[in-house]
């Protein structure tokens, strides 16, 4: 079985095992205090044009925003997001575990715009009874989102306006950030995101390593206290290095962005045959997640031989699947998937 329903399947790249496994028997202080992590942060730091964040190792994707969100809002306040953002849908209700509400938008492409925001943020105020319901305090975007879309950076720069306007923290969920980046068309770069976000985080369990992701806050009003978040919330890992070393491996020379780009080049690949094949996709994605309409019988032809995720039912007869590229996707596995979507004939 050639698996393409996650990008999370492979292990790590081999230069962070390799690295591992040189340091593995030298003692370091604990709890990300160790020089590995410092040379991270400092390369990180580097790569975002931002000297002056505070950048912090978690685990994974949902620990993360949980921290985040929870550390930034007052009790009675909640995270803007779209209907399909990954904490209004596929983190358990993690986030109003914590007690806070996630306030959702509708949303076509995953992405909101700042109009939609600005109108929350005004429809709470002037309803004569604003302290009954939950105050909007902060936005979370994704990038890519969960349907593989992406912000310009025009866009962007409009949240940002409209979250300064409204007083509202904008943070960014950069679990696949690097494929966002690389992503044909993009105009956006770290340093575009550290300078028009509060807190962002920087995505390895997806692009490389075998698990880790690396907050970024710029918001000095965010820093007091984050470490405290993190260990009162379970997230400080006492082996920290282990964190430091993979940031640290991935962010020198260039290897982030390459393993982010080979992702992409292959979904673009898989994109194309079905297009070629007169096979519509549902979204409009240019990142490492394709998502074609497909019948019924060419789902059942398809998973004889390939792993991929059912998205959403279309009609009786068809629905919306979603292929997924990685880091380490083999190039002969494409070319697989490519005959096999040839085969499907759908234009004579």
């Amino acid at each position: 079985m050639i698996r393409f329903e996650n990008d999370y399947a492979e292990g790590a790249h081999r230069r962070i095992l390799e690295r591992l496994l040189e340091t593995n028997e030298e003692q370091s202080a604990g709890y990300g205090m160790d020089e590995y992590s410092e040379r991270a942060k400092m390369l990180i730091k580097d790569a975002c044009d931002a000297p002056s964040a505070d950048v912090h190792f978690l685990v994974g994707g949902t620990q993360t925003n949980t921290i985040l969100i929870a550390s930034v809002l007052r009790p009675h306040q909640g995270v803007i997001s779209a209907h399909s953002g990954h904490i209004a849908v596929h983190e358990t209700g993690a986030i109003e575990a914590t007690g806070h509400k996630v306030l959702i938008l509708p949303s076509e492409d995953g992405k909101i715009n700042a109009e939609q925001v600005r109108r929350v943020h005004v429809e709470h105020w002037n309803d004569p009874t604003h302290e009954h319901i939950v105050q909007p305090a902060m936005v979370y975007l994704s990038n890519p989102t969960e349907l593989g879309t992406t912000y310009s950076k025009t866009e962007l720069e409009q949240l940002r306006k409209v979250c300064l306007d409204c007083e509202l923290i904008l943070m960014m969920d950069g679990a696949r950030l690097g494929y966002g980046l690389a992503s044909e068309g993009s105009d956006l770069t770290l340093a575009d995101v550290a300078r028009l976000c509060d807190v962002f985080y920087i995505g390895g369990t997806k692009i490389g390593a075998l698990f880790g992701e690396a907050v970024v806050i710029t918001n000095p009003a965010l820093k007091k206290d984050f470490r405290y978040m993190i260990k009162q919330r379970g997230g400080l890992l006492a082996k920290g290095r282990i964190l430091g070393i993979q940031f640290e491996t991935l962010f020198q020379d260039g290897l982030y962005m390459e393993l982010s780009k080979h992702a992409v080049d292959a979904a673009t690949t898989i994109r194309a045959a079905f297009e070629n094949n007169g096979i519509k996709l549902r979204y409009d994605s240019k990142t490492n997640q394709q998502f074609p309409i497909l019948r019924n019988d060419e789902i059942e032809k398809l998973s004889k031989k390939y792993a991929f995720h059912t998205w959403e039912k279309i009609n009786e007869t068809e629905s919306v699947v979603r292929f997924c590229t990685s880091w380490s996707t083999k190039v002969e596995h494409v070319r697989a998937l490519v005959n096999d979507i040839e085969s499907l004939k759908r234009r004579q």
